[in-house]
């Protein structure tokens, strides 16, 4: 059992209370992923990889997902036009990380691992690490967070394998074939392939503008095709990510 919700509170505190234990905390959010797809693959992603991650060491375990996110972007999300799409602003997101991990630490946890899977958190994930463990330094707990999102454990063989004809870069990878083998292999019956709409990759300009121009994304809001999407592709990205993952956890948390 490594989902940590799914025990009862004294087998966790058993687990914890010696401060040995890891605790992999995935981040996503709730965003529209093209009409050929469920809105929650930001969540389902990082959990999955956290939780095949965990099933290799016996001090791991997985806390439930932190399931809104920081704000849609037009260039890396498509933007916050999108019926379902649901953001929470930077504050609020810092504030969640901060008393998350100050909670599982109070419990006794000192080792974290926090799993972003939405782009756009990233530097508020940061911030609230920040201020949990200055909060923390105050009641003189120590605690040690490695941060990452998956996508960076993707090596360059399996980008080759993936994108056989180039590949365009993971800002234009919203709801496109990385996304979707990877929710092809892990929850298949979230995925219509038949839905999926073929469109070259959006292009932007070198800049952002306020309020955003909805004319920027495709109507599909998806920033490339996920037409050569595969369950084969998602198996390869999801084993390299786990492996990369892992090895990064044993070598910081030995």
């Amino acid at each position: 059992m490594v989902r940590l919700e799914d025990m009862d509170w004294q087998t966790y505190e058993k687990k914890v209370s010696d401060g040995s234990a890891v605790i992999m905390l995935p981040i996503g959010a709730i965003e529209q992923h093209g009409p050929h797809m469920s809105m929650n693959p930001d969540v389902l992603i990082p959990q999955a990889i956290s939780e095949g991650v965990a099933k290799a060491f016996d001090n791991v375990l997985v806390a439930h997902p932190i399931s809104y996110g920081y704000k849609s972007q037009v260039k890396s999300g498509g933007g916050n036009f999108f019926p379902g799409t649901t953001c929470i602003s930077g504050k609020t997101l810092i504030d969640t990380i901060k008393d998350v991990v100050v909670a599982y630490a109070r419990h006794g946890n000192r080792k974290f691992v926090l799993v972003n899977g939405h782009y756009e958190n990233s530097m508020f994930v940061v911030e609230g690490i920040e201020l949990a463990l200055e909060k923390l330094r105050i009641d003189d707990i120590h605690a040690e967070v490695i941060l990452l999102s998956y996508w960076d454990f993707v090596t360059d063989d399996t980008i080759k394998t993936v994108f056989p004809d180039g590949f365009t870069g993971w800002d234009v990878e919203h709801g496109g074939v990385l996304e979707t083998s990877l929710m092809l292999y892990l929850h298949p019956e979230l995925v219509d392939m038949e839905k999926v709409i073929d469109h070259q990759p959006a292009t932007f300009p070198p800049y952002d503008v306020f309020p955003a121009d909805q004319s920027w994304v495709p109507e599909s809001g998806t920033l490339s095709s996920a037409k050569k999407a595969t369950v084969e592709y998602g198996e390869l990205l999801f084993q390299v990510c786990i492996e990369g993952i892992a090895t990064g956890i044993k070598e910081r948390f030995k």
